[in-house]
């Protein structure tokens, strides 16, 4: 699976599906395109996905990728399943705060606790 994976890096631990951004800008339209139907393919192979996305390498990104992450969000929710995110730097951290996303995502800080938060 992750050899097809270009904008995404993706691995199990468990039973959840860990993705982490190869881009540290996730800025240009198309980039966006294809991290979402990488993305879709992820949740769409599991019968209840367990996911954890990894902000780590992120410093930047677009209100388009916010939108995707909803997307997302819907689609997991919709196949009973939990998404979370982590590692979010802190000037992102704030986008999510202002649009209130931060609401619709659980959000941690540690990559750990967020593993931890799925038992």
């Amino acid at each position: 699976m992750a050899a097809q994976m270009a904008r995404l890096r993706v691995t199990r631990i468990g039973e959840v599906t860990q993705v982490e951004f190869v881009d540290r800008n996730i800025l240009d339209e198309s980039n966006i395109q294809q991290i979402s139907e990488e993305l879709t393919s992820v949740v769409d192979e599991l019968p209840t996905p367990k996911l954890l996305i990894r902000f780590s390498n992120v410093e930047h990104l677009s209100s388009a990728a916010l939108g995707a992450m909803i997307t997302i969000n819907n689609r997991v929710r919709g196949k009973d399943g939990l998404l979370k995110l982590s590692e979010i730097a802190p000037q992102i951290r704030e986008v999510f705060t202002i649009t209130k996303l931060d609401k619709i995502f659980e959000i941690h800080d540690d990559h750990e606790d967020a593993l931890k938060s799925f038992s």
